[in-house]
């Protein structure tokens, strides 16, 4: 299907953007465009105006601090990061954008663009959930950071608000981490994920479930401990064509088990 006509602009600077969107209510920031673009096609989204992101140097890159955390750009896309000597610091973060989509896909899609459409099927969000990363959000007054609860409101819903942008996300230093999901096919959407991070104390988001990442805070990465905080979590995850809902609350276990299985390993 056609796109029907909508504005345009590529700005040259963050400034710019964040004056462009301010301005008017209508319009939608474009990074990849992979999941944009597919609802603007199907009708299900219509932007008055796009705001290319494509040109904003400042948006992309990844920084290693000396401490380990890695500050990644909005723009960054999937290929970079799974690229990036610096991603390395935190190997999930690389093996898990090497499992989203195609190659295509890859080279084009963002990190920002991947949180901020937050589509429970998504790879990202419960992942960065589970890693206790925290993004900055940038608009006329200034910039905050929030934290991933903070920033995961509902399906296609994030603390971004209209004028702002999401401009970098920072992920702490840690390699005790872990992922696992089934798919839709091999390079599918996820009907259900799970990711784990044991940097202390275990945490486990389960994502497919619900509106947001679920994150849990098992005692141990025990099976029968992940297990038991996933039951009591009272999980109530849609059925659909893909999966019923009593099979998302079986995946939702197993892939738990598995994620905090691989993070333990890795710790």
């Amino acid at each position: 299907m056609l796109l029907r006509e909508v504005g345009y602009a590529r700005p040259a600077s963050l400034a710019e953007a964040i004056e462009l969107l301010a301005a008017n209510d209508g319009a939608r920031a474009l990074a990849g465009g992979q999941t944009l673009v597919n609802v603007m096609k199907a009708r299900a989204g219509s932007p008055d105006a796009l705001i290319d992101l494509g040109r904003i140097d400042e948006l992309r890159g990844i920084d290693l601090g000396a401490d380990g955390t890695l500050e990644i750009g909005a723009m960054t896309t999937y290929t970079d990061i799974v690229a990036s000597s610096e991603a390395r610091a935190r190997p999930i973060l690389g093996e898990v954008c090497a499992q989203i989509a195609d190659v295509q896909v890859r080279n084009r899609g963002t990190i920002g663009g991947n949180i901020c459409t937050n589509d429970p099927t998504n790879h990202l969000p419960p992942l960065l959930a589970a890693l206790g990363a925290e993004m900055t959000i940038a608009g006329r007054d200034g910039a905050r950071t929030v934290s991933a609860p903070e920033f995961f409101l509902g399906v296609y819903m994030t603390a971004v608000s209209q004028g702002e942008l999401l401009t970098k996300i920072r992920v702490p230093a840690g390699r005790g981490d872990g992922f696992a999901a089934v798919t839709l096919g091999v390079e599918g959407t996820c009907i259900v994920s799970a990711a784990a991070s044991l940097n202390g104390s275990l945490k486990v988001a389960i994502g497919c479930v619900d509106a947001v990442p679920v994150v849990l805070e098992p005692g141990s990465a025990s099976a029968d401990d992940v297990r038991a905080a996933v039951q009591q979590a009272s999980l109530e995850p849609p059925s659909d064509v893909h999966a019923s809902a009593d099979y998302r609350r079986h995946l939702a276990e197993v892939l738990g088990v598995r994620a905090a299985s691989q993070a333990s390993e890795r710790s």
